[in-house]
């Protein structure tokens, strides 16, 4: 006897599903609040957390990198994946046997980026010409350089603290963005369910 075939849930009732999990979104931003709260008391800790989550992260993707340039031996690019796992994984292990160099690289590079980003950033914009808005793409390239440059001048100072503060402020603003979309689903789920309320 051949199976019962499986009804899918619809869309509306993955929906109302998510709906009814607003309290962990609320929860989970309200931990992001207070972790980025204590964070906040001492950025020099925060950014050592932070270059060390980055140097693991680096050194694991390195590792990969290696392993997959090794399952793939013989495929067109394999010392390419090879030379950049060994490249990437010694990052990684450098970072982490002296993080404060690692802070002090990364800070660093942030700038050069921000740098980068910002002269690209205007250029498109530039020739975005006449398109509306392209002003606004400019201005926010020559923000971008400005903020790349400040970083640059205030180096290597800026890089006992900056990815620290950098962490701090993505907790906060994630945990009030998680905040915002459980309250929003609990408002929805109560206009749902006053709907099916009969009069």
């Amino acid at each position: 006897m051949a199976d019962a075939p499986q009804m899918k849930p619809s869309l509306g009732s993955t929906i109302s599903a998510i709906d009814r999990k607003w309290g962990w979104f609320v929860a989970l931003g309200i931990g992001e609040l207070i972790l980025g709260g204590i964070a906040s008391t001492n950025l020099l800790a925060a950014n050592l957390a932070s270059v060390l989550f980055i140097g693991a992260a680096t050194l694991v993707g390195g590792i990969f990198q290696i392993v997959h340039a090794f399952s793939a031996r013989g495929v067109r690019g394999f010392l390419y994946w090879l030379i950049g796992g060994i490249v990437y994984g010694a990052a990684g292990a450098v970072i982490l046997y002296d993080p404060i160099l690692g802070s002090l690289t990364l800070s660093l590079l942030a700038g050069v980026f921000l740098l980068i980003a910002g002269v690209l950033r205007g250029w498109a914009g530039f020739h975005s010409r006449p398109a509306a808005g392209w002003r606004w793409i400019v201005a926010a390239g020559v923000l971008t350089f400005c903020v790349g440059v400040i970083l640059i001048a205030a180096w290597p100072v800026i890089s006992l603290w900056l990815l620290g503060a950098m962490l701090v402020v993505d907790l906060i603003f994630e945990g009030w963005g998680f905040i915002a979309f459980g309250i929003a689903l609990r408002a929805r789920a109560y206009r749902d369910d006053n709907r099916h309320v009969p009069a």
